[in-house]
């Protein structure tokens, strides 16, 4: 295992990660980390049936390792709108959505760094999976949340022993909210601590062992401030620089067209926002909006949007199909039409429907029930 060290990008300013950063102390800025180096078929431990197989690459001292049996999530080959293509479950982790990933990484770091309590602003996934591994590093947790957060989300955190902050306003400003607050606690983000894409980006090793040691050829996600699509683009780069693959997959990040940033940044077209049913991708302001774009781009990727319409409708035919999803997740399926035809194309799907129980309510016509 390499020693990872924080970095500035806008400085060239670094910092060893032996202590719990979340902005670049020189500037007040956004930190990344140093490249990790990847890994070879060799290095995975196949007999730990969860993300921490990736031992070997991920940057944080054994010891200190937070679990609850994350990752290694069901790659499943299916047929959706005419065409063979595969979905993977990260809607099959421990709090029922992709979040775990990197907040058991984040939670490790932290836990190894000394932080004994922690501040998350969340619309509720991460929070949820944040609230949940610091339970088990047993450390205190106060997660901020929008009062509309769907119900259930909230109920998890609060269930888990989080304190739970139902602030006004939408997902924008309780993250402002929660900036001014961080001056009293560690403000551990998932959308800034760089620890939780380190965790992430797990998600490419595993396709890759899941496929034979090869990559896919496109991988389609959910994506408000883009974890998923910087995850993937860390670690598929990593692969390659390592040589074990020989080019990346085309990213595309799929958005809702009534909140769609990562798209204007990507077509360069000013694009009014709106609320969307897919309340985990409901981010007006994404702090690496940037960088998520220069990923797409990079892989020759796109970023599709779906409408409110097209996301319960797929939602609808998901469940009837036996996929049991939040509206988050169903934006992948919406968007199939416009992501390009190829083989090995994989669709992440990010969260559970128990998440959202009041919308498959109503879809089933047992709402008020």
């Amino acid at each position: 295992m390499t020693a990872a060290y924080y970095i500035n990008p806008r400085s060239g300013a670094s910092w060893p990660a032996n202590q719990a950063l979340w902005c670049a102390p020189d500037d007040g800025g956004l930190l990344e980390l140093t490249p990790g180096k990847g890994l070879g078929p060799d290095e995975i431990e196949r007999s730990d049936l969860s993300l921490w197989r990736y031992r070997a690459a991920i940057r944080v001292e054994d010891k200190s390792r937070v679990s609850l049996g994350e990752g290694f999530t069901p790659l499943v080959e299916t047929e959706w709108g005419g065409r063979r293509l595969l979905f993977k479950c990260e809607h099959l982790m421990p709090t029922g959505s992709f979040k775990d990933r990197g907040a058991a990484v984040m939670m490790s770091h932290l836990k190894q760094t000394g932080v004994a309590a922690l501040l998350e602003d969340s619309s509720g996934n991460a929070g949820a999976s944040i609230a949940a591994y610091a339970a088990a590093a047993d450390l205190h947790a106060c997660i901020m949340a929008p009062a509309g957060a769907p119900v259930a989300k909230r109920v998890q955190i609060a269930a888990v022993g989080a304190e739970l902050q139902k602030l006004p306003g939408d997902r924008d400003a309780v993250g402002r909210a929660a900036l001014a607050a961080a001056e009293e606690r560690f403000y551990a983000s998932h959308n800034r601590q760089p620890f939780f894409l380190e965790g992430i980006r797990t998600l490419a090793f595993e396709l890759w062992e899941q496929l034979g040691f090869r990559a896919p050829a496109a991988v389609a996600a959910p994506c408000g401030n883009g974890a998923n699509i910087l995850g993937l683009y860390l670690g598929f780069r990593e692969l390659q620089m390592a040589g074990q693959i020989a080019a990346l997959p085309r990213l595309h990040a799929v958005q809702a067209a009534n909140n769609a940033p990562i798209r204007a940044l990507f077509d360069g077209r000013v694009r009014a926002q709106g609320p969307t049913i897919a309340d985990g991708i409901a981010t007006a302001q994404p702090i690496r909006g940037r960088m998520v774009a220069d990923a797409v781009k990079a892989t020759g990727g796109t970023v599709p949007v779906v409408s409110e319409e097209a996301i319960l409708d797929a939602l609808g035919r998901l469940a009837r199909s036996g996929w049991f999803l939040e509206p988050t997740s169903a934006v992948v399926a919406a968007a199939l039409p416009q992501i390009p035809e190829d083989d090995n194309l994989v669709l992440v799907l990010t969260g559970s429907g128990l998440k959202t129980l009041d919308i498959h309510a109503e879809l089933a016509g047992l709402s008020g029930t």
